[in-house]
């Protein structure tokens, strides 16, 4: 059964409710109408043309950066959600709350820094006179080139979304029923059937949108790609910015813009429906 609206609920909602106007709807609408605007001797007119779109979705490059972007959030969603699991699970099962309360202190601290900070303290690191090839050449292995790759993207993306994948999960996994686990163990179920069996299912929900985070931050990140990736291949967000260079075409940069955030809005539906799914109403 409804709840009726009243006014008291009317009012504490009306905050979030203008800054979603404010600074979704109202930008959004921009940008479906900037899509339709024309560019003539590098000034932007005011029309209904679909040429942007039907020029952008032509282009080969476009795709070609379209799949790439989507194939790396999904692997940095995956890849993240492994790798971070290990590290919430013993938060939430082996430590004791004072030590899970330091553990979610230190999990937070990478935050105090900015993002591009970090990002760039990487290439000390990478690079091919960095401090692991150094270490490398000590036993005299390498140079490897680690930076301008693919696998160095990941690693911006990983310094991007690891610690909140861990605390989305920790605080899925700190909430789940300990009687269920006793169970199993009752039933000789080992630790690690426990794990995927009873601790998985139990915390799908948490899992899936902590994986959706790491997604929608990788899916839009530009400094990872750039920065650590040299700009190879190309994603979408490096190719908005080439498209604002390229004669001023923010019409089209629109388009592109407008295409991850219809992307973002499928796959963060779909995600979580397959989170909620089986949940009791």
């Amino acid at each position: 059964m409804r709840r009726p609206i009243t006014l008291y609920g009317l009012t504490f909602s009306l905050p979030l409710l203008i800054w979603q106007v404010l600074f979704f709807v109202f930008p959004l609408l921009f940008l479906v109408a900037l899509s339709f605007w024309t560019v003539k001797n590098f000034v932007m007119q005011p029309d209904f043309d679909p040429v942007n779109w039907t020029t952008i979705y032509g282009r080969a490059v476009f795709w070609q950066a379209y799949g790439t972007t989507l194939t790396l959030a999904a692997a940095a969603a995956v890849l993240t959600s492994a790798l971070a699991f290990p590290a919430s699970y013993a938060i939430a099962f082996k430590l004791s709350d004072t030590a899970r309360r330091w553990a979610v202190f230190l999990m937070v601290i990478p935050f105090f820094t900015s993002y591009l900070v970090r990002i760039y303290s990487w290439q000390i690191f990478l690079s091919d006179n960095g401090i692991i090839n150094v270490i490398l050449g000590g036993i005299g292995l390498g140079p490897f080139q680690m930076l301008n790759t693919v696998g160095a993207t990941m690693i911006g993306y990983l310094t991007l979304a690891f610690p909140l994948v861990v605390l989305l999960q920790l605080f899925s996994l700190v909430f789940i029923d300990r009687t269920l686990i006793e169970a199993a163990h009752n039933m000789r179920c080992g630790r690690l059937r426990t794990v995927f069996e009873v601790v998985i299912p139990s915390a799908r929900t948490g899992l899936v949108i902590a994986a959706l985070f790491c997604f929608i931050l990788a899916f839009g990140d530009f400094v990872s790609p750039v920065y650590l990736g040299g700009g190879e291949p190309t994603t979408l967000s490096i190719l908005i910015t080439d498209t604002t260079k390229s004669g001023q075409q923010w019409p089209r940069a629109a388009v592109i813009a407008l295409t991850m955030i219809g992307t973002l809005m499928v796959v963060a539906f779909a995600a979580v429906k397959f989170a909620y799914k089986g949940k009791s109403k």
